[in-house]
């Protein structure tokens, strides 16, 4: 089977499996990532077949949504890319990119890098932020039952890995949590050119909020 098919059967597969997800970690997630990846991986030296199955890989069991559990991504990704007899090596990469690429709070510390791993995790970063980013932020913390804003909780910034997954303060919060650090953290110049205009845009939409929250506006 040759790559071109295998990303084809890929495709179909994720769009399959994540029909009933939640709004911001659904197909169309995936597909922007997808899509974000190929145009950063054009300026980087990558295994681009390694990049688009990664991307399309990379939330295909999401833990938030598997009680925390972090290794059915990897297992589903495994069982599925066996299937399409897709050589070992390259198994192994994915699955490593899935297991390095969520955010995971601020102390966290990744265990694993590549080029490839770096092109997606921009790639699924900048869908994080913008305007996309706010919309996604609000989808899931509406999904949570999550307040929208407390001036009584203030954000926490040194939350361990546990601390961050089991987080369930308002969705404000969040901004501060992880959005705004993300600009920060980008690794390659594509993303870090993209991110720059889109953490403007949060910043922007931050001062509207609050002014608006105030009854300055």
């Amino acid at each position: 089977m040759n790559n071109q098919q295998i990303i084809k059967n890929t495709e179909a597969f994720v769009k399959n499996a994540l029909k009933n997800a939640e709004g911001g970690h659904d197909w169309f997630h995936i597909l922007r990532v997808w899509n974000t990846a190929k145009l950063i991986a054009k300026n980087e030296n990558v295994d681009e077949f390694v990049v688009e199955l990664g991307a399309l890989l990379h939330d295909i069991a999401d833990s938030k949504f598997h009680n925390g559990d972090e290794t059915i991504g990897p297992k589903i990704a495994r069982e599925f890319l066996e299937s399409q007899q897709v050589e070992d090596s390259i198994i192994i990469h994915i699955e490593n990119i899935i297991s390095n690429i969520s955010f995971k709070g601020g102390n966290f510390e990744q265990q694993f890098n590549s080029p490839e791993l770096e092109v997606i995790q921009d790639a699924d970063r900048l869908d994080a932020i913008g305007a996309v980013g706010i919309a996604r932020t609000f989808n899931y913390g509406g999904f949570k039952n999550r307040p929208l804003y407390n001036p009584e909780i203030p954000p926490n910034l040194n939350q361990t890995k546990e601390a961050y997954k089991n987080s369930e303060a308002p969705t404000i919060n969040h901004f501060y949590e992880k959005l705004l650090l993300l600009k920060d953290r980008m690794k390659t110049d594509t993303g870090r050119k993209i991110a720059a205009g889109r953490h403007l845009y949060m910043e922007h939409f931050l001062t509207q909020f609050y002014d608006e929250w105030n009854g300055k506006l």
